[in-house]
């Protein structure tokens, strides 16, 4: 028996997922949470290395572990979570319709969304960028005006250009992929992002090029509904957990390249710097 657990705990630290968690480390999962004998997360699907599809069609990326590394701690098992794709618009609908009980979707932490869900202490901070063609003369930040500059429904960027270049020309669209396509095929002057992702479309594209002008930098966190304070604990309790055992290292390692690794690891181990 001894050998048998050795060797399941071997495995499961070979896969990043450490092992169930002893009582006393984190608090009691709610009843509610605990009935369905499962996690239901909604991740995002077009937004690597956070969450996406792998070349198995599979779900992928930091936030997907998060999201398995949490039902470990439930439930014994990676394999107790049911997880549901989600996009910048639909995913709190999704949550407050009780589709899945928590997102780890590349969620800014916002005053208006904090009106209608709670949300955890931060993981990780992001900032937002703009990607361009390569020749584009866009410099800087303020050269979008009079442009059509595309963006994701419901996302932060979309958010921040309403109220700061309100005059803006946007191309609202419902998916990363639908962005960038438009960007390849001229239908706008700009993409704006997460910086985290555009990054990744930079480095593998190099007709493409991000503007480097850092703005609408804000926290990232896991959502869950008003009012479930227990819940909403047992999350704060598994966050800490993952920190204290460098689990979202281990996961940068897995999913983002060397050479773009150090952008990422700086937005979970470090301060979250000033920008526009």
């Amino acid at each position: 028996m001894k050998t048998l657990r050795r060797t399941l705990c071997t495995a499961l630290m070979a896969l990043g997922l450490a092992t169930p968690a002893v009582a006393q480390e984190m608090p009691p999962l709610p009843q509610s949470i605990r009935a369905p004998g499962v996690l239901r997360a909604g991740v995002r699907c077009d937004q690597p290395p956070y969450g996406f599809r792998g070349p198995d069609g599979g779900f992928a990326g930091v936030e997907v572990d998060m999201a398995r590394q949490m039902a470990v701690w439930a439930f014994g098992s990676a394999d107790k979570i049911e997880l549901s794709c989600v996009t910048a618009e639909n995913r709190i609908p999704q949550l407050n319709s009780r589709r899945v009980d928590f997102l780890i979707a590349t969620l800014g932490v916002t005053p208006d969304r904090a009106r209608v869900i709670d949300f955890s202490e931060p993981y990780r901070w992001g900032g937002s960028d703009m990607l361009v063609r390569r020749d584009s003369p866009i410099r800087r930040l303020d050269d979008v005006a009079n442009r059509t500059v595309i963006m994701l429904r419901g996302s932060t960027q979309a958010q921040w250009f309403e109220q700061n270049m309100p005059n803006l020309n946007a191309l609202r669209l419902n998916t990363a992929s639908d962005a960038l396509q438009a960007l390849m095929q001229g239908r706008g002057d700009a993409y704006a992002h997460d910086a985290a992702t555009l990054v990744v479309v930079a480095a593998r594209d190099p007709s493409l090029r991000l503007v480097g002008e850092a703005f609408s930098v804000s926290d990232a966190a896991v959502g869950v509904r008003k009012n479930e304070a227990e819940w909403l604990a047992w999350v704060n309790a598994a966050l800490a957990r993952m920190k204290r055992e460098n689990l979202f290292n281990t996961w940068l390692e897995r999913w983002v390249p060397a050479e773009t690794r150090p952008f990422y690891s700086s937005s979970f181990n470090e301060p979250r710097p000033q920008a526009r």
